[in-house]
């Protein structure tokens, strides 16, 4: 799974380990995810990397294969196909295989310069990274040094290729294997087959992205130089720390609300309006194009997308003011339009994206279940978050954040096919370690990393606790963004990060 609404003034960075700064190679990473560019082993298990001119295209072995250079304005790419194991744990040989796609970026003429990698976590899970189409952002400034890998074609977990499993038991069985700790291992299988000497590479993790950096650390600190972390310092406890993160995160999603409906204030009374009139419909709903039920929890998951990322609360506002088609018959009924009930599924993503609906609340597992950790945390909220309660007592109606519950997979069509899945990954208790707190205490790795006062998505005070546990850590604290900053300004956050690691910005 990103935009600032506070002044943007600069909270002064914060130093809180400095270890010597190493000179960065680019390669970007997909995380097990879903499909398109720059993405991981989060639905479609893919890669970007950004990668030295060490493969002459064409180049192919039974593990890899690599396509022709083409074109888009001032970047040359290619495509290069990886088969790796779904298991890591066991033989090989044994382990059925996937495909994991990744796509070579690097500035035009420098197709065969030397460059060094740096490897892209994309967020989510379960979230494809944009395809690019120009040298810009992030991946402009990175290709001043670098080489870059994205993924779109890997092994995809969609909809429609989940349901070609026999059983719910035999989709968790597979599923299991699309978190950080076989992220990590496919970066690990990727970056000693592209590089003979198989070097350390850069790594620059984003939300989910971040998280999964830091299962790196733990695990595999051998394979990276140094790495970049934006919007992306997971919780490290033991167990289940969605709980955590959710009684800090229901605070900060009330305090957006809070802003939202100060920005604009007919908003309310509109809400409210739909909520009323969804609950008198027949079966408590409208239907949704797709035959999934457009209710006042699904209206309230708006604020998933449009309370925390860039120009969200725009966007979710230029929805709701074309929520209502135009009465041209007197004594019309009020109906909700076409055009809204289309964005509203558009907007949730659950059709094209299922992954982050059954996967989201284990990346928050080692060793125990979520048990619906959303709900369950909510219902310590439940005054505040009840659309009909709401309404009858005159409040503003709140949106809920990142969180996913479990009538989703009642009420959203895409999601009805995985109930079952889904109840039996929130009860799965085996999870294993993402995290080695000794190991990142001993940290050697120069790690610097964006943190956003205002982050809906991932809490401030859980990233600063996270860094004090980060040994060598340096922090950029800023409120300039929200968790879309390297979307909404990549070329400054990734210079700021760099001058960091390459001691150029100040310490304080």
């Amino acid at each position: 799974m990103l935009a600032t609404y506070a002044p943007r003034s600069l909270i002064k960075p914060l130093l809180l380990r400095l270890l010597s700064p190493l000179s960065p190679r680019t390669v970007s990473l997909s995380p097990r995810t879903t499909l398109h560019f720059y993405c991981c082993r989060n639905g479609e298990r893919g890669f970007i990397a950004m990668a030295g001119g060490n493969i002459t295209a064409g180049e192919s072995s039974p593990e890899h294969v690599a396509g022709k250079w083409f074109s888009i304005p001032e970047l040359r790419l290619r495509d290069h196909r990886f088969t790796v194991p779904l298991d890591y744990s066991i033989d090989g040989d044994a382990s059925p295989k996937i495909t994991v796609f990744a796509r070579e970026v690097v500035a035009v003429g420098r197709e065969e310069q030397p460059l060094p990698y740096l490897l892209f976590l994309q967020g989510g899970p379960g979230f494809e990274c944009p395809r690019p189409t120009e040298s810009s952002g992030w991946i402009q400034k990175a290709c001043e040094e670098f080489r870059v890998r994205g993924t779109g074609l890997s092994t995809p977990l969609s909809a429609s290729s989940m349901l070609q499993l026999k059983s719910a038991e035999d989709l968790v069985d597979y599923l299991k294997h699309f978190r950080a700790d076989n992220i990590v291992n496919d970066a690990e299988f990727i970056r000693v087959r592209l590089d003979p000497e198989a070097r350390p590479w850069t790594i620059l993790g984003q939300s989910y992205g971040g998280f999964c950096a830091v299962t790196y650390l733990s695990f595999a600190p051998q394979g990276l130089k140094q790495a970049l972390l934006t919007g992306g310092t997971p919780p490290l406890g033991n167990g289940c720390t969605a709980d955590f993160v959710y009684k800090v995160c229901f605070e900060q999603v009330i305090l957006q609300n809070e802003k939202y409906y100060n920005r604009f204030p007919q908003d309310i009374e509109i809400v409210r309006d739909i909520v009323n009139h969804l609950a008198e419909s027949e079966g408590g709903g409208v239907l949704l194009p797709s035959g999934g039920i457009l209710t006042p929890r699904v209206l309230q998951a708006l604020g998933l997308n449009g309370l925390g990322s860039s120009s969200g609360f725009e966007r979710l506002h230029y929805m709701l003011e074309r929520v209502w088609d135009p009465v041209i018959v007197p004594g019309a009924p009020k109906r909700i339009s076409y055009y809204f009930l289309h964005a509203v599924e558009n907007w949730l993503g659950f059709d094209t994206n299922p992954l982050f609906a059954l996967m989201h609340e284990t990346i928050y597992c080692q060793g125990a279940s979520s048990r619906w950790a959303a709900e369950r945390i909510m219902a310590d909220y439940e005054g505040k978050f009840h659309p009909i309660r709401a309404v009858k007592d005159g409040r503003p109606v709140l949106f809920t954040g990142e969180m996913v519950f479990p009538w989703m997979f009642d009420e959203i069509h895409a999601l009805r096919p995985f109930k079952e899945a889904a109840h039996l990954l929130a009860e799965k208790k085996d999870w294993p370690p993402l995290y080695d707190v000794v190991t990142l205490n001993n940290n050697r790795v120069p790690v610097a990393a964006a943190v956003y006062y205002d982050d809906m998505y991932v809490n401030f005070k859980i990233a600063r606790e996270t860094a004090s546990q980060i040994a060598g850590i340096r922090l950029w604290i800023t409120n300039e963004y929200m968790h879309s900053g390297l979307r909404d300004d990549g070329g400054r956050v990734f210079d700021q990060l760099m001058g960091m690691l390459k001691g150029k910005k100040p310490l304080f």
